[in-house]
């Protein structure tokens, strides 16, 4: 009899807890962060027309010399001060094989910009206090290998886990026939002993699989899928209605298709199910609103923002560094520019945000192209960056 009161017990207090993890992400769901009826949100003035009309002609001018220039640009292009869009272009086609062309509702696969986002639902989760910063990864995933890689650690690329990439490519481990997914690369770690590529926290090294493992944190937390927990978290409560996670099975046939700047197809491969890291799909005025929200402490704390809009790796010199889910260009002259840059596959993407100035710029395409990079050089628009309008910056 105290077997079954002992066992009935834990059932009730583990239901209580998959109820509270439903509840947290539901909560956040419900939550207006978003007045789309207002033209000047949070509090930003509202841009003389002449201003506007000004920048325009100098902003498209910048278009179509340097990004539009020699081969066509296919994709999305968005540049926006106080949440107001000084200028937007919207051109070429999201499959050739079906002419279907690319509209401002039209979502393009964000590439490593989708890093941003899983980022910020994770802020989300540290703000409601279901986890830390410097909470160590195997307090939440207890499969985790390594007990002293923090949260903070996969944010800001600093855990010295290897590219999930090159350690399942070996046969023996997984090979190229297999679909890898995110429980994958977690089981993979752990089963074949894979080592760190460094010690922990001692260096910068960019990682696709810091944030393939901030997804399973997520989807810890929430009871969620990862797809789910990012609509509930992010996406509805932004009210970002044409962005969504790439769930390769189900989407692969519906989603904008990936092409080599030659228009050649290209194919899905093994890699193409794994989340966080990549794999969300939005928009310029979606990923508008969200940056917008990242002005008010409602979406995410002051606090928080401190940590995450600093940089974490000066063992080398230099103006490019990285903060939590954001890169940075920091100068010594006092100038900072945060954004992040995507590829995959023929995908390319590029968000820049200048948080002094209000201003807020965006480039997507689904035909490989660099001259998306180009776009952080119209920051010499608006302020005092360093960049020059007419000689092209490699990236």
């Amino acid at each position: 009899m105290k077997y079954l009161l002992n066992l009935a017990f834990l059932f009730l207090l583990l239901s209580c807890k998959n109820q509270e993890k439903k509840e947290i992400a539901q909560h956040i769901e419900n939550e207006n962060l978003i007045n789309e009826d207002s033209l000047v949100p949070f509090g930003f003035t509202k841009l003389p027309k002449k201003y506007i009309e000004q920048k325009k002609i100098l902003v498209e001018s910048f278009f179509n010399e340097h990004i539009n220039q020699k081969e066509e640009f296919n994709g999305s292009f968005l540049v926006a001060k106080n949440g107001q869009i000084i200028f937007e272009k919207y051109q070429g086609k999201s499959n050739f094989a079906t002419n279907e062309l690319i509209t401002k509702e039209t979502p393009l696969h964000l590439a490593s910009i989708s890093k941003v986002l899983t980022a910020s639902a994770i802020f989300r989760l540290i703000d409601t206090e279901k986890l830390t910063l410097d909470e160590k990864v195997k307090t939440i995933l207890p499969t985790f290998p390594y007990k002293t890689i923090t949260v903070r650690m996969l944010l800001n690329h600093r855990s010295g886990l290897p590219k999930y990439g090159n350690f399942s490519e070996p046969e023996k481990i997984w090979g190229r026939s297999k679909t890898l997914h995110n429980a994958d690369v977690l089981n993979l770690l752990g089963k074949h002993n894979i080592p760190l590529d460094f010690k922990p926290n001692s260096k910068f090294a960019y990682c696709n699989t810091n944030y393939a493992i901030l997804a399973l944190v997520i989807e810890k937390l929430t009871d969620l899928s990862f797809p789910d927990a990012m609509q509930n978290l992010v996406f509805k409560p932004l009210k970002m209605n044409n962005t969504f996670v790439f769930e390769l099975e189900n989407d692969k046939n519906n989603v904008s298709q990936s092409y080599k700047s030659t228009k050649e197809k290209v194919p899905f491969d093994q890699l193409d199910a794994i989340y966080g890291d990549k794999n969300i799909y939005s928009t310029p005025e979606d990923l508008l609103k969200f940056d917008l929200a990242t002005y008010s402490n409602d979406f995410i704390s002051e606090k928080l923002k401190k940590e995450i809009f600093k940089g974490y790796s000066y063992e080398k010199k230099g103006i490019k560094n990285y903060g939590l889910g954001i890169r940075l260009r920091e100068w010594e002259t006092g100038q900072e520019v945060f954004y992040h840059n995507g590829w995959w596959h023929g995908n390319t993407s590029s968000y820049i945000t200048l948080k002094k100035d209000t201003v807020t710029m965006i480039a997507l395409s689904n035909k490989y192209t660099r001259k998306v990079y180009q776009t952080m050089r119209i920051s010499a628009l608006f302020g005092d960056y360093p960049f020059k309008l007419n000689n092209e910056e490699s990236e």
